[in-house]
Order: structure tokens, then C-alpha cells, then sequence
């Protein structure tokens, strides 16, 4: 083959590699609508139930490993940069074992995570937990306490003992003392795990009692529930408010 013959070739090769690029990167780009739009098209849970199964459907994968790591990707981050409308409302102990993002399964835009040590509440916590429902229409609210909550543990040794405990941790103690009364009334073989349960029990009730929150649960917008995460399985125990 002659010098032009070759020259022809070569171009006819760099021509088709360009053209198959270009067309990589056409499907490509047409590859990252359907992920936005499965993001929409997985719509957000509207009523208490809905957004309840999503959760429990989250940690049940949590548990088995089979995770599916939703809402997790550029395309999502671009979506809720400009808007958010999560479609539940956890809180939480500090405890770094008890992520609600990854024990539900859940991603960027899907949860308000309020963490507190042994989801101790104050009038701020609160204004947290309320800001969801009462700005953006949240269905869910979720009280999440946990096995061998470090919290709980040194607030009751230090209501049992008389001894307070340093700084602003004091503050924890005193938000804890009517789940650690509660704890000693009921008695049990684990005062601290009783009293972990009776922690959370006592905060949903109260939050379903709340002046703002107390009459979208009474006309069923909203649903505040109890619950219980275990560190040795991972699973998720509802003690309480579940919605139908």
C-alpha cells in the first residue's frame, strides 16, 4: 500500500474510534437520565405506613446484607441540591455503631437525622424533630434507641450512685432521669436495657403529645414511632406507634 494510501486508512480509523467515542458518551449521558429519573420515579412515601415499610424494608436488607444503597449517586445529589423532601425523621443516639442512613438502607435527601446522646431532647432537639412534619409535610418520625447504649449506662450508674457526671454531660443525666425512675419501678434482670427501652418509649409518647405534632398524628399525617436497634443483629424492633 502506497504512503497516500495509507494516510487514507489511518484517517478512516481515527474517524470510526472518534465516532464510536462520540457515541459512547451519547449513551452515556442518556445512561445517567434514567438513574435521575428512577430517583423519581421512587417516589416519596406520602402517608405514615408508606414511609414506615420503606424504612423496615431497609433494614431488613440491612440485616440479610443485601443492600441496595439508594439515592447515592451524582445524579441524586444534583436532585435535592436545590430542594429536599425527606420522608422520615430519625432520632438518635450519638453511638457510632447506629448510623439511621445505613441500618435503614437510605441515602442523600431521604432521612432528618437528629442525634443526641441517648436521644435526650430539650426544646432545640425538639424544634429538630418538629421542623419535617411541620415544614415539609415528613409522614414519619422515628425514636431509635439501641442495645448497650453507652449513654443510658453512665446516666443510670450516675442517678444510681449520686455521682454527677462532668460538664454538660450532667445535662444528659437530668434529660434521662424519668426513663431511669421508670426503669427502677419496672425492675428486670438488665435495668440498663430496660431503661434504654424505657427512654424511647417515654420520648415518642411525649413527641406524640407535643402541641404541634399531636394533631397530625390524631388525623393520621403523621406517625411517631418507638423503636430498637439491635448491635448484635442489626435489626430493627418497633416498640410502639407503628402505623396501620
Amino acid at each position: 500500500m502506497d504512503e497516500a494510501g495509507r494516510l487514507e486508512r489511518r484517517a478512516l480509523l481515527v474517524g470510526g474510534v472518534a465516532g464510536a467515542a462520540v457515541a459512547l458518551a451519547g449513551c452515556s449521558s442518556k445512561g445517567a437520565v434514567p438513574s435521575a429519573a428512577t430517583a423519581l420515579a421512587r417516589a416519596r412515601p406520602s402517608t405514615p405506613g408508606a414511609a414506615f415499610a420503606r424504612l423496615m424494608e431497609g433494614n431488613k436488607r440491612w440485616v440479610s446484607g443485601a443492600l441496595h444503597h439508594p439515592d447515592r449517586d451524582p445524579n441524586r445529589r444534583q436532585l435535592v441540591a436545590q430542594q429536599q423532601e425527606p420522608f422520615g425523621a430519625v432520632l438518635s443516639c450519638i453511638d457510632s455503631r447506629v448510623p439511621p442512613e445505613l441500618l435503614f438502607d437510605t441515602g442523600l435527601g431521604d432521612l432528618y437525622v437528629m442525634r443526641t446522646g441517648g436521644e435526650a431532647i430539650d426544646p432545640v432537639v425538639t424544634g429538630s424533630v418538629e421542623y419535617g412534619p411541620m415544614t415539609s409535610g415528613t409522614p414519619l418520625i422515628v425514636v431509635l434507641g439501641h442495645q448497650r447504649c453507652g449513654a443510658v449506662e453512665a446516666a443510670h450508674r450516675s442517678l444510681r450512685d449520686g455521682r454527677p457526671l462532668p460538664g454538660n454531660l450532667k445535662a444528659i443525666v437530668q434529660a434521662l432521669r424519668p426513663a431511669y425512675e421508670l426503669a427502677v419501678r419496672k425492675g428486670g434482670a438488665d435495668p440498663i436495657e430496660t431503661m434504654a427501652r424505657a427512654q424511647v418509649t417515654l420520648t415518642a409518647s411525649a413527641l406524640r403529645a407535643n402541641g404541634d405534632l399531636g394533631p397530625l398524628v390524631s388525623r393520621g399525617a403523621l406517625a411517631v414511632v418507638g423503636a430498637y436497634y439491635s448491635l448484635d443483629t442489626g435489626a430493627v424492633e418497633v416498640l410502639g406507634g407503628a402505623p396501620s
